[in-house]
């Protein structure tokens, strides 16, 4: 199992296809109907196993989001997850229930469960495709808000009995979602305040404590009633920005949960369905998508980003980049779980749904951003993978990295760093030999440096570092980030 999840894994990053298909393939293939034959209906165990994975993928997103990234595009990211959603729930549910004849309680779960995007989904198949990182902010940002909204919403419409007003479900809503936003700040700035100011005794242990400080801020929501996959998301974004030490480390790990959760998961929900039970709900399921895709998905977001400066180019490549994953199958077994009659039909509908659209549109995908002209142009720089260690009685820090093949460092010399007083590249490690570097040593490809920056300047050396990395040794005078040396 482990050798075909590895498999599954080449071939993804190779074919330029969401991972969910592969794996999804792999359940579907050793359970009913496949290969393996394994009958497995336990909807509820798969709702919690999800559940948790979908903690650690959130968790890992938000890890690795940047925030000097997805700032600007924050305010457009929020009405496209608050506004966009009730948009897209709307149109959609009116789709299922006119266009397939579902009853509304039916066609309002589909609109709602559809409405959540994957961001996992969409950057696997956008990595070799650089774009704006005002597209990839919005994004981004918006597959890790819009899920809250979007689970509250499916657990309101499968409660047994009446659904609440709207005006009801709105103030839900809201109230949960304040109360995840203040727990996941609350929970992140302690635990990356705390990281920062106490010597764990071995580096391995800050991977785990970042993990499980994110775990925490999901755990605290839930028992306050908040949204919990909100403040996991925002705690983990808050250690993520956080120059926390061990940083490549803790997210190499990170991304490894992450995977690991990914493919447990659509395992999972593999085994879960019946494929012959998808026939009689294929086409209900591709005239839904329609709706959702061509109607709905570019409606939310034309009205959303009204106000908002976005080209009509970009707003097709969002409208298009709607990619669903993960979320929406996982949520369509919350109204299973509940007894509503028809989930079944539900769940087929939402899982036939996500593969086929998957499969047109993500390979579709990057020929699209191409086609608008929407790479940046910049491939050919690279960041830096910073390892930072505390240096507690000398009151500094130890940086460690590596130069990328793509790096603009390559050629520089060590005096071009202009490094700021107080810190200095003290070894360089070249084809397995070190050497203390002379201020005319001309940095290569493939070098090793160690920098040793005083607590005061461990940020700006930082920054100059990433700096030269992306724009070469004139970086900063060609707004390529990072000060200005003198």
């Amino acid at each position: 199992m482990l050798l075909v999840a590895v498999a599954a894994v080449r071939i993804s990053s190779r074919s330029g296809l969401p991972s969910l298909l592969i794996y999804l393939g792999i359940g579907v293939a050793i359970g009913q109907d496949g290969i393996g034959n394994v009958v497995f209906d336990n909807a509820e165990l798969t709702q919690v196993i999800g559940y948790a994975a979908l903690v650690v993928i959130l968790a890992e997103g938000g890890l690795g989001t940047k925030w000097k990234e997805i700032k600007p595009a924050l305010p457009a990211a929020v009405v496209l997850s608050l506004v966009g959603v009730a948009i897209s729930v709307g149109v959609t549910a009116a789709g299922a229930h006119y266009l397939v004849g579902l009853e509304w309680r039916q066609a309002l779960l589909i609109g709602a469960v559809v409405s959540s995007t994957d961001a996992a989904a969409v950057f696997s198949v956008l990595r070799k495709v650089p774009l704006p990182t005002r597209i990839t902010g919005v994004l981004e940002a918006e597959s890790g808000f819009n899920d809250a909204p979007v689970v509250i919403l499916v657990v309101a419409f499968s409660t047994v009995g009446p659904v609440d007003e709207w005006y009801v479900l709105i103030g839900k809503i809201a109230l949960e979602l304040a109360i995840g936003i203040a727990i996941g700040l609350t929970v992140g700035f302690l635990g990356a305040y705390g990281l920062r100011h106490v010597a764990l005794p071995a580096s391995g242990l800050y991977p785990i404590a970042v993990m499980a400080i994110a775990i925490v801020a999901y755990a605290a929501g839930a028992i306050a009633h908040g949204s919990g996959f909100l403040a996991v998301y925002l705690a983990a974004m808050v250690l993520g920005n956080a120059k926390l030490p061990h940083w490549p480390a803790t997210r190499g790990f990170a991304d490894g949960l992450g995977w690991i959760a990914q493919i447990g998961m659509f395992v999972l929900l593999g085994l879960l369905v019946t494929p012959h039970e998808l026939v009689r709900d294929f086409w209900p399921a591709v005239v839904i998508g329609l709706v959702l895709t061509m109607v709905a998905r570019p409606l939310e977001v034309f009205i959303s980003l009204l106000p908002f400066r976005i080209s009509w180019q970009e707003q097709v490549l969002m409208s298009w980049a709607g990619l669903r994953g993960a979320v929406p199958i996982i949520l369509a077994t919350i109204p299973m779980v509940s007894g509503i009659q028809g989930s079944d039909r539900v769940f087929n509908i939402v899982f036939v749904l996500v593969v086929v659209y998957t499969l047109v549109q993500g390979p579709t995908l990057p020929w699209l951003a191409r086609k608008l002209n929407l790479g940046n142009g910049d491939e050919g720089a690279s960041d830096l993978g910073i390892e930072s260690a505390p240096l507690e009685k000398l009151r500094g820090h130890l940086l460690s990295f590596s130069i990328p093949p793509a790096s603009r460092m390559h050629g520089v010399e060590v005096s071009e760093l202009r490094l700021p007083p107080g810190a200095s590249v003290t070894l360089v490690v070249r084809d397995a030999k070190s050497f203390v570097p002379a201020p005319s040593t001309v940095l290569r490809r493939g070098d090793e440096l160690l920098v040793v920056a005083t607590d005061p300047v461990r940020d700006a050396a930082e920054t100059r570092l990433r700096a030269v990395a992306r724009g070469g040794k004139l970086a900063g005078w060609l707004g390529t980030g990072g000060p200005v040396p003198h």
